[in-house]
């Protein structure tokens, strides 16, 4: 009897962990009803899925334009013929192009609205970059709300995919995320963070060039210095999330980190 005892408490142990603890791990309730249910991730212009959504702010264009500036990051050139042999030169011959265009990819069925991006190096095969759509006019506190996908470019190559020349992206997008939110609140121009659920966790993403990545599925959104009003050096506190979601993260890029 004592034996049965043993079984039954492993058994309501195993049933609480399988079905009620871990489940709520990878959950988040997501409490901002204009983006319950939206599919978080971007599209190529194949439709093939591509970056996801990881990054958002809220803001009026100037003043996205402003925390941009503001923190060093260019506003990304059209994508033209001009544009394009300009970035094929910059790779090819390791020369500068600050302003080097981003590929085109859809959101809610349209393009981005901005591109920013951040040289690192001489040559435009490495960048952080990132792209904006504006989801709304009045969504928070009757501001605009922006949403983005973050990634840094690693490399120049052909797509896995439609074997078109292409950018291949780092793996690590939370890393990303980060690095951008740090680089408008170290310049003053962020007043606060929050997060909202994204895409989902996921160890074995794979984006529109086929390039896999790794992320906690989190999309981390600023909230802008309204007028442009920077507070460089200020302190902004890092969002204040449910200790599950911190543990979820923790696994994410311990796990990711190996791979």
């Amino acid at each position: 009897m004592h034996g049965l005892h043993i079984v039954v408490a492993v058994l309501a142990i195993w049933l609480v962990l399988a079905y009620l603890a871990l489940p709520a791990i990878w959950k988040r309730a997501e409490r901002q009803a204009v983006l319950a249910g939206r599919e978080m991730v971007t599209r190529t212009s194949q439709g093939i899925e591509g970056d996801p959504i990881n990054f958002g702010l809220v803001g009026e264009e100037p003043e996205v334009l402003c925390a941009f500036r503001s923190a060093g990051w260019i506003l990304a050139d059209s994508v033209t013929l001009r544009s394009s042999l300009k970035i094929a030169g910059s790779v090819a011959l390791h020369r500068p192009d600050p302003a080097a265009p981003v590929s085109p990819l859809f959101y809610d069925g349209r393009v981005e609205d901005l591109a920013f991006q951040l040289p690192d190096g001489v040559s435009a095969a490495h960048r952080h970059h990132i792209r904006l759509w504006r989801i709304g006019d009045k969504v928070f506190h009757d501001r605009p709300l922006w949403l983005a996908s973050a990634s840094y470019d690693r490399s120049v190559g052909l797509s896995h995919f439609t074997l078109q020349v292409t950018h291949h992206i780092g793996p690590d997008l939370d890393a990303e995320r980060e690095f951008v939110g740090q680089a408008l609140g170290k310049a003053g121009a962020i007043r606060s963070f929050f997060q909202i659920q994204g895409v989902g966790p996921t160890l074995r993403g794979k984006n529109g060039g086929g390039d896999r990545y790794f992320t906690d599925g989190e999309v981390l959104i600023g909230v802008v210095a309204e007028n442009c009003q920077l507070n460089p050096g200020a302190p902004v506190a890092p969002p204040d999330n449910p200790p599950h979601v911190d543990l979820r993260s923790s696994i994410i890029h311990t796990l990711g980190g190996r791979g």
